[in-house]
Order: structure tokens, then sequence, then C-alpha cells
């Protein structure tokens, strides 16, 4: 299990292991962060999707590549939204209406659409796991989309791409970044159970 996850590493540059921890690091921050309902889950974000953005550019991964880059947006999107919320009232967790849904749903398709594009740009020869990226970048598009939304929803799609993306990332040799995934997915389990407490709080009040 260990050398599935870190065999190669053996060649790896120190740059490329460092760059690796530190998104392994604050993307955990990150998501305890959203878990708690900290606005510090856009700043410590921010530091954690640039620096996957360069990593999976590198790797060839150009859908979660433009997914992270598209994180890195919404994080400042959702930051100045839970900002603002916060100087008048907090922003409530909520579940998705059906115009959110039928939106999420057209999200997912286009971004599936435009990352496949990503790829036809940069010219790369798609395989089954290229294929995998691409929808997992549109179930993580919408979830981030969500997220900044304050809806509850967003934990079950990240969990769900966070369990396919796992074996995707090790395959491809990130390591660190599957083993991140397993505990992103440990920790969105973790929140969505958090949030429907909260909810169910809310609506009892």
């Amino acid at each position: 299990m260990f050398d599935f996850f870190f065999l190669h590493y053996e060649q790896a540059s120190w740059i490329k292991i460092l760059l690796e921890a530190l998104v392994f690091v604050f993307g955990i921050v990150s998501v305890l962060c959203a878990k708690k309902e900290s606005i510090w889950v856009y700043p410590t974000g921010l530091i954690a999707t640039i620096i996957t953005t360069y990593i999976l550019y590198q790797a060839k991964y150009f859908g979660d590549m433009t997914m992270n880059a598209y994180y890195t947006i919404m994080s400042v999107y959702g930051w100045y939204k839970w900002a603002a919320k916060k100087e008048e009232k907090q922003l409530p967790i909520s579940r998705i209406t059906k115009r959110e849904v039928v939106i999420g749903f057209g999200l997912f398709l286009l971004t599936m659409v435009f990352t496949y594009f990503i790829y036809v740009f940069f010219d790369y020869k798609l395989e089954i796991p290229n294929y995998i990226d691409i929808f997992t970048s549109g179930i993580f598009f919408t979830a981030m989309w969500y997220m900044a939304l304050k809806k509850i929803e967003n934990w079950s799609l990240w969990i769900i791409g966070d369990f396919i993306a796992i074996p995707l990332f090790a395959y491809r040799g990130l390591g660190m970044l599957a083993l991140q995934y397993i505990i992103f997915t440990i920790l969105a389990i973790l929140a969505l159970i958090e949030w429907k407490k909260i909810l169910n709080n809310n609506l009892q009040k």
C-alpha cells in the first residue's frame, strides 16, 4: 500500500515533493475550515489550488488543472460572498432548489464539454484516465459552486468526486494528492453529517 502511493517519489525532485506537501497541508486545513463554516476555507484553499493547478499541468491532467484554476477564481468569489454576509447576517446552510438543480446539472455538462476541448487544445491523446478526469471535473465544478452558496449538497458531490479521484491520482504518480483525497473523503463525510445537524437545528427554530 505504501509503495502504491509513494514509490513514484523515488525519482521525484525535492521541489515537486515540497509543492505536493504544501498542497496536502493547506488542502486539509481548508476542508476543516469549510466543515466549521470558517471563512478561512478560502485563503487556505487559494494556496492549495494555485499550487495544484501547476502540479496538474505538469502531470498533464488538464481537466483537473482547469478545475483548480476555477477553484482559485471561485475561492475569491466565495470569500467575498461569505465575508459580505458576515457583516450583515451569516449566510445560512440550505438545500438546493429545483432551479439550482437544473443550473448545477447544466454546469456539470458544460464543464465536461469545456474540459474535453481543453484536452483538444493541448493536443493531448485522450485515454481512459483522462475521460475519468473530464467526468470528475464536472462534479467538482458544480460542488464548488454549491459550496459558495452554502448548499449542503456540495458535500455529497465532493464525496463522489473525491472517491473517483483517489485511484486516478495514485495511478498518475501523485501519491500525496491521492492520500490527501482519501482524507478529503473522510472529512467531507463528517462535514455532511455536521451540516445536516446545523440545518435541522435551524429548521426547528
